[in-house]
């Protein structure tokens, strides 16, 4: 999770969010390069003293600027488009999550396992526990196996919501009526952090998302408990 003072994106949880930190730097880099080189050309400018009175167009330096900024467009655009194919691509999941967005909490439900459902609502303040997050934990957390592929699919009741998760490089809108789907792998087990991500009404901010990732055997363990009970 995101700490005070941390100036760059959170440690990845997911192969997915590993490649969108490396899309970050690659766009960033050039980004950078075009600022240093337009800011070298007109800090130059200010002060050349020289002066073409025969100069009125340039088409061959006009050509090349316009070709060369097509070519940097294209070292964004391409490795965007595949990592957009690579969001959306849905990878034989072994555990489907349905997550259904209220106002002002989120209903989980375990289809695969016997409907276990269950509502997570964000922890009051004043009932926090020593070491707990204030707006950020919740009474029931999300559960899911490590190294293992999940497909969630996201819901609203009510308004529009949006489930999302920075350190697995998850972001999905529920709308009423619609059924949106995506899929993460989670390859190391801890906890997970997410929060509200749209303006969905007065209390958007109390709608955290706390996901506990376990090994499998941990995972089967837990659904077999909550079969039982």
């Amino acid at each position: 999770m995101s700490t005070w003072a941390n100036l760059g994106l959170q440690d990845s949880a997911s192969p997915l969010m590993e490649q969108l930190i490396f899309f970050h730097d690659h766009a960033l880099l050039i980004l950078v390069m075009i600022t240093v080189l337009v800011g070298y050309l007109m800090f130059m400018l200010f002060f050349n003293n020289y002066v073409n009175r025969f100069l009125l167009h340039g088409q061959l330096i006009e050509m090349i600027w316009t070709i060369l900024a097509a070519i940097i467009l294209l070292f964004i655009a391409l490795p965007s488009l595949r990592l957009l194919y690579l969001l959306d691509e849905i990878n034989e999941p072994s555990v489907t999550l349905k997550s259904i967005g209220h106002q002002w909490y989120w209903s989980y439900e375990y289809s695969d396992f016997n409907n276990i459902e269950f509502d997570s609502y964000m922890i009051p303040t004043n009932e926090l526990m020593t070491g707990g997050f204030r707006l950020l934990d919740v009474d029931n957390r999300v559960v899911l196996p490590m190294n293992s592929q999940i497909r969630i699919l996201v819901t609203a009741a009510d308004v529009i919501h949006s489930w999302t998760v920075h350190a697995l490089g998850v972001k999905v809108d529920g709308t009423p009526g619609r059924m949106n789907q995506t899929n993460f792998f989670i390859n190391r087990p801890g906890l997970f952090y997410g929060h509200w991500s749209e303006i969905c009404g007065a209390n958007h901010s109390d709608m955290p998302i706390v996901i506990e990732s376990v090994p499998v055997n941990y995972f089967i363990k837990w659904i077999s408990s909550n079969n039982s009970s």
